[in-house]
């Protein structure tokens, strides 16, 4: 099948790569000229691990353009996939969506012929039908008819998206159009995972309950570590016999400093915003985004407990990322407590093994140096767990601990756990 896939971020370059692989004909289209000399040249526009290998394998199954139009007008089906960043308020701006709709519509305009249009993007309900009118309006084509329109949210992890895409534990298909399965049931045909078939509006609220439930539990987490702290208790060891019911399962327990990333704070609040519209009054997830807000500055009052005094000292920080195995920084919670760190004077001496260039754009009063630099501070803040930090020596410092690096804790002369000893 001849795929074009608007959009060559995080989620566009893992779907068009992963569906290359399953031998589609992959059109990467993206008005962003860098992003598509680096996907012609099969070299990933971001890090995730896997990618760069996935799209090499597929190389001759894969071309890119900034000719968005052409590529919509090759190709069979079409996917848009491009971003949609939170406003002030923290709703969605859903301009790049619209855009990317009136392109298609001028382009089926230009060479009619029966298209599927699916949004991958994560829209708040009632966007992918707007969508569908948005192109018709400019097209003159009926929907349904002319062309189709689905929407098929994404559940990727960063740092595992590959072999989230290759091995879903479900795919959700939105649309009311039977010729629209069809294709879509065929193009997933060779995943294993069950096919959730449902409406657009309830296809793409799924992701937006799904992300805001996964940062539930996260916020509750941490909201009940707190207390486990406070009280002398190992987190974990609650949470261990918590996620053995069958009810609540373990996932997304762990106790830390929070969520971060381009989902989970985007969503939440996206999803806040479009509940207030309604007139509603969403509690628990203004509550979520509290927690997740202040947890991460935890640290800070750990940390001067055993430094009262935090101006000139130097302070280490190992990890950046929002997350281990990328070197996204986006929401990351090395954020908040970097900016607080030098608000109280220090001077911060950092290491990330992939986000380290992004961080210093972002805050140059940040020095970026070896494992080393950061371990030769007066004390050490652990943000992010890569696994290459449980192979650092610890023995002699001070370290306030927000990811539970074991190695850490068990060498360290002085250690602090978020929410754990």
């Amino acid at each position: 099948m001849k795929i074009a896939v608007i959009g060559c971020g995080y989620v566009g370059s893992v779907t068009g790569a992963g569906f290359a692989d399953l031998g589609h004909e992959i059109t990467f289209a993206d008005i962003d000229e860098e992003k598509v000399r680096m996907l012609a040249a099969c070299t990933p526009p971001i890090y995730e691990k896997g990618l760069g290998a996935l799209l090499e394998k597929n190389r001759e199954h894969i071309q890119a353009t900034t000719a968005i139009g052409p590529a919509v007008i090759e190709s069979e089906l079409v996917f848009i996939c491009v971003g949609t960043p939170s406003r002030e308020d923290g709703s969605i701006d859903l301009s790049y969506i619209y855009s990317a709709a009136e392109t298609i519509g001028q382009a089926l305009r230009e060479k009619p012929g029966y298209k599927l249009v699916v949004v991958k993007s994560t829209v708040v309900p009632g966007t992918t039908e707007e969508v569908g009118r948005l192109i018709a309006e400019a097209s003159g084509l009926n929907p349904g008819e002319d062309f189709g329109i689905a929407m098929n949210p994404e559940f990727l992890r960063e740092g595992n998206a590959v072999a989230d895409f290759l091995n879903p534990d479900r795919v959700v298909l939105g649309t009311g159009d039977e010729h629209a399965l069809e294709v879509l049931r065929e193009l997933y045909g060779p995943f294993s995972a069950p096919l959730y078939e449902t409406t657009l509006r309830t296809a793409e609220m799924i992701k937006y309950t799904s992300n805001a439930f996964l940062a539930t539990k996260i916020s509750f987490a941490n909201e009940i570590g707190n207390v486990c702290k406070a009280l002398g208790i190992d987190a974990a060891e609650v949470f261990g016999g918590v996620g053995m019911d069958a009810r609540i399962s373990p996932a997304f327990f762990r106790t830390g400093i929070g969520f971060g990333g381009s989902c989970f704070p985007k969503d939440v609040r996206g999803l806040i915003a479009h509940a207030t519209a309604l007139g509603l009054e969403p509690a628990i997830l203004r509550s979520v985004l509290a927690v997740n807000e202040t947890q991460p500055l935890r640290l800070i009052s750990l940390l001067k407990k055993h430094i009262p005094d935090l101006s000139g000292r130097t302070i280490g920080v190992l990890g950046l990322a929002f997350k281990p195995d990328t070197d996204d920084i986006r929401e990351s919670r090395a954020l908040p407590v970097v900016q607080a760190l030098l608000s109280e004077g220090a001077d911060v001496v950092a290491y990330d093994p992939k986000a380290a260039a992004g961080f210093s754009a972002l805050l140059p009063e940040v020095t970026c140096g070896t494992p080393q630099d950061v371990l030769s501070a007066d004390a050490v803040l652990i943000l992010t767990e890569w696994a290459a930090f449980e192979e650092l020596d610890y023995t002699g410092k001070i370290v306030i601990d927000g990811r539970r690096i074991r190695k850490a804790g068990a060498e360290a002369a002085v250690y602090e756990g978020v929410c754990w000893e």
